[in-house]
């Protein structure tokens, strides 16, 4: 099997799998698993890597971490330090980055739903960019902005009916989403003129995102077209410059040998490039681009940390190796049918005969398969299986099914490993419940 370790990776003179100079036996040992383990530098390398591009372009930008990917309290401050801003789409992603010290107006606020509560704690807490999601929001973000008698920068989200060729439950760009107002109707036009005409708004700009797990720019050079010929368009009919063009994220990460990412720098350059061509074309003024990488910054820099339990062999049909997690803290082989690699953590430079399994979790669905089909060494209970690229996803769609605990997240950076999320206990599990009188 073809050997792949990424960011700091490595494997000791044990044979184990080190992750940021720590051992993932001793990690296992020490906190437990399941058990998310993050590799900070890879992490710092991801994040930079955008904004790096960007300002050696030259180019006015703001990179900011899509929260929805993974959000904790040290998630934020790490891209604090690293320069970023951030997009949160619920009140609880917002409080968590407000407690994390991200400063308000550093953050955007994203959803295609947003109830009055979250937008009333938006403008309370002086959020610098709202990202207005449809005529809902429009009316009652103008009622909570009337009430204040404060203005708000905001951005509108298109649907500019670009198919970014994803799995169907990732796609948002297309005009049959739930996401933003849709160009060819008329809708987004509508918008416009609603926003433009309330002194309570302060149009900034125009957001889209045509969706995740993107390997290639076809998709941002046909959105970014579309974009810049509608600004070029409401410059002309209603006198609005658009300052900022914000072009979503949904950049591609390697999940399997047969992805093939760009490298972050290669995404914003070409990014860079059709912005400023298509405004010089047009004598349009260049925009501030933002973009929203998430998946993109912490999805590799993830693994996940199994003890093998349960081997069960069906003849001649398949051989099922259960694992102390599954869909209760990865949902997407369930969801997407996504794909994934994993390593004997504990063997890595055991070169005894392959054999094909199935890794399989402990919840009590069928449907709760984490690889269907992989060659690994023969497993034996007690191994420690580990999964690559759980870094997105993974932890921020976790569950408490068949009421069993979310497992601990740990954050590693050259040799030292610090707890940022503690394993959840029984009595986390009963702490809301109330009995009956």
């Amino acid at each position: 099997m073809k050997e792949w370790l990424s960011g700091t990776s490595a494997i000791n003179e044990k044979g184990h799998l080190c992750i940021g100079g720590c051992d993932t036996v001793t990690l296992s040992e020490k906190f437990g698993t399941p058990l998310f383990v993050y590799d900070v530098a890879l992490i710092r390398k991801m994040a930079r890597g955008f904004k790096e591009a960007f300002e050696q372009l030259g180019m006015k930008h703001k990179v900011a971490y899509a929260s929805k990917a993974f959000t904790c309290l040290a998630i934020y401050q790490l891209i604090e330090q690293e320069g970023l801003s951030c997009d949160v789409v619920s009140a609880g992603e917002l409080h968590t980055a407000l407690k994390a010290g991200m400063a308000p107006e550093k953050i955007a606020f994203h959803g295609n739903n947003k109830t009055f509560f979250e937008l009333e704690m938006a403008v309370n807490e002086k959020v610098g960019t709202i990202i207005v999601d449809n005529f809902t929001e429009i009316a009652l973000l103008s009622e909570i902005l009337s009430q204040t008698q404060t203005t708000q920068n905001v951005l509108l989200r298109l649907a500019p009916g670009i198919d970014a060729h994803t799995h169907e439950f990732i796609m948002t760009g297309q005009e049959d989403s739930k996401f933003g107002f849709d160009v060819k109707s008329g809708q987004a036009e509508r918008a416009l003129k609603l926003v433009l005409d309330n002194p309570h708004f302060c149009l900034k700009g125009l957001h889209c995102h045509i969706g995740s797990q993107i390997f290639n720019t076809e998709g941002f050079h046909a959105a970014t077209e579309k974009m810049i010929d509608l600004m070029v368009e409401w410059e002309h009919h209603y006198q609005f410059t658009a300052e900022v063009l914000n072009l979503g994220g949904g950049f591609g990460v390697h999940y399997t040998e047969e992805d093939e990412p760009l490298e972050a720098a290669e995404y914003v350059r070409q990014i860079a490039q059709i912005v400023k061509k298509s405004c010089q074309e047009h004598l349009y003024p260049l925009p501030e681009v933002w973009i929203e990488p998430g998946r993109s910054i912490v999805a590799e820099a993830g693994t996940t940390l199994y003890s093998v339990g349960a081997v069960k062999e069906i003849p001649s049909i398949r051989k099922y190796v259960s694992v102390d997690g599954g869909m209760g803290d990865n949902i997407r082989t369930a969801l997407y049918d996504a794909k994934y690699q994993a390593k004997v953590a504990n063997r890595m430079r055991d070169r005894q005969e392959l054999e094909e399994v199935a890794i399989t979790g402990k919840y009590c669905e069928s449907g709760d398969m984490l690889i269907h089909s992989i060659q690994l060494p023969k497993l034996h209970y007690g191994d420690l299986i580990a999964l690559q690229t759980t870094g997105a996803y993974g932890y921020s769609m976790s569950s408490n099914y068949n009421r069993n605990p979310r497992p601990a997240v740990v954050f590693v950076e050259e040799g030292a490993a610090q707890l940022v999320i503690q394993r959840e206990t029984l009595e986390d599990l009963i702490h809301l419940d109330l009995p009956l009188k």
